[in-house]
């Protein structure tokens, strides 16, 4: 621990009057404990603003989302990042699960679930199914910080909702302050005095739409249950989400200039590759003979070609400049960007040239607990969960739902490093009663049931059939000799009780 030696200030507080001058002193000590927190010529033009959540959002947002999608567009590793991340979080999509034990009701619910989610019926567009659009809106949170999904009433599959989704441009952040009933609205978003959201202002259109003129849209007030906010978020209180990459979207622009001048810097120096000089003895006599008479020089050198020369001239070959360090560089930058967005190194660039088995796993192990965050505790609970009761309510008044059926979100699988090491790792696990054969199932991104089903399904056929695979537990052991049937017990097993 450094002791501070009291400076002229220090001695002169001191003199006026001891007390103070000891209390100031007692502060400086305790503030340079904490080596960030000293004022120093170390710290000289760090600027730290102390402000919230909120007035750095509403000084920086949009130009920052710019520069986001600017990135996304322009430059391959923020694409990569862009996509590589929704792909993780969502896969072939965040599926539900009914959770219901009276098989008629649970049949019937199920029809009208996949015949509504698994569709272009869920989408007011009727582009994307209900995963599709999981990946539209990680997409738009890694990019643009947020998503909007609003809710609409219409029929479809049999169903009254449709959902949309709209970019947080159509936030009007020109809505600030207090309104007559005492609500807040802050940055577009509306408030009761207790702190909940009520409402939001949003445009009609996408401001940024040239077709539309900013005088000639308007926002409109959107209750809260009708729309969805989906942002991942970082500090208590923040309402609004910041793109992903905003700490490292400087070095991404500073990497692809840096790029773009080495790659000009080679091929203007690659236009001079030849160059003809005369000889001393012949320079004056050179610069004023005639340039149409005698041999002419070719502008271009091909190859095997042979060229005289006159006497006294002599031929030198520019140097162009080389690009040392430059991979160095670059895999300097993109670490940091990789660490920026939270993803491996190798699954930014696809360089998997220094990995191995066992750094590969590793990288993934720490990715994947990033994957499961965002899953847990950002898409589930802010789409999935509110969507699942728009769709309850809906069947509900139509007669489908007698109540609010129970749901359990499965998310895709993940894809294994090394099966022959973690398959047998799984069954262990069910074996010894770590995780259920239902739970072993679904982090393989199946339905139990429905792989239940399947599963007799195929057996029945095989039975039906007279053969035998090697993979049937029933017939052949694991060790691959023939063990007797198991007794019928009319169809059922202990997963069915």
């Amino acid at each position: 621990m450094s002791r501070v030696k009291p400076n002229l200030i220090d001695r002169v507080v001191s003199w006026a009057n001891p007390r103070a001058g000891l209390q100031r002193l007692q502060y400086r000590q305790a503030v340079a404990l904490f080596e960030g927190a000293e004022r120093g010529r170390r710290t000289k033009g760090w600027r730290a603003p102390n402000s919230s959540i909120q007035s750095d959002t509403r000084r920086g947002l949009t130009l920052l989302r710019a520069r986001s999608r600017d990135l996304a567009q322009n430059n391959a590793h923020a694409a990569a990042a862009h996509r590589e991340i929704p792909a993780a979080i969502v896969g072939h999509g965040i599926t539900p699960h009914l959770l219901i034990t009276d098989a008629p009701a649970r049949a019937r619910a199920e029809a009208l679930t996949k015949a509504w989610f698994d569709t272009t019926a869920c989408d007011a567009q009727g582009q994307l199914n209900f995963y599709g659009i999981q990946n539209l809106i990680a997409k738009s949170i890694v990019e643009s910080g947020e998503a909007l999904v609003v809710r609409r009433r219409r029929m479809s599959a049999g169903i009254p909702l449709q959902i949309e989704v709209l970019e947080p441009d159509h936030i009007d952040t020109s809505k600030d302050g207090t309104t007559n009933g005492n609500n807040n609205i802050i940055q577009g978003i509306e408030y009761s005095p207790r702190g909940r959201r009520v409402a939001y202002w949003l445009y009609d259109h996408h401001p940024g739409d040239q077709f539309y003129r900013m005088t000639q849209i308007s926002s409109r007030r959107i209750p809260a249950s009708e729309v969805l906010h989906i942002y991942r978020i970082d500090r208590p209180g923040q309402v609004r989400g910041v793109p992903w990459g905003a700490p490292v979207l400087l070095r991404l622009r500073d990497f692809d200039e840096y790029t773009d001048a080495q790659l000009i810097r080679q091929k203007i120096a690659a236009c001079f590759s030849v160059f003809i000089k005369p000889g001393d003895q012949f320079g004056a006599l050179a610069s004023t003979a005639d340039p149409t008479e005698g041999p002419v020089l070719p502008e271009k050198v091909e190859p095997g070609m042979i060229e005289m020369l006159d006497n006294g001239k002599e031929v030198a070959f520019g140097s162009p400049p080389g690009v040392s360090g430059f991979g160095e560089y670059a895999t300097t930058s993109l670490h940091e960007v990789a660490a920026g967005y939270g993803v491996p190194y190798s699954v930014l660039t696809g360089d998997l040239r220094q990995v191995n088995f066992s750094s590969g796993r590793l990288g993934l192990i720490t990715f994947y607990r990033n994957v499961t965050n965002w899953q847990q505790h950002l898409l589930i609970p802010q789409l999935c969960e509110p969507v699942w009761r728009w769709f309850a309510e809906a069947a509900q008044t139509i007669g489908a739902f007698d109540d609010a059926m129970p749901v359990r979100w499965s998310p895709p699988r993940r894809q294994l490093t090394d099966p022959a090491r973690e398959i047998p790792a799984i069954r262990d696990a069910v074996r010894s009663g770590l995780i259920t054969h239902r739970e072993a199932i679904r982090q393989q991104g199946f339905d139990p049931d429905d792989f239940i089903d399947e599963v007799r399904e195929f057996n029945d056929q095989l039975d039906e059939r007279g053969l035998v695979f090697d993979t049937d537990p029933r017939r052949v052991s694991s060790a691959g000799l023939s063990q007797p049937a198991q007794p019928d017990t009319g169809g059922s097993n202990a997963e069915d009780e």
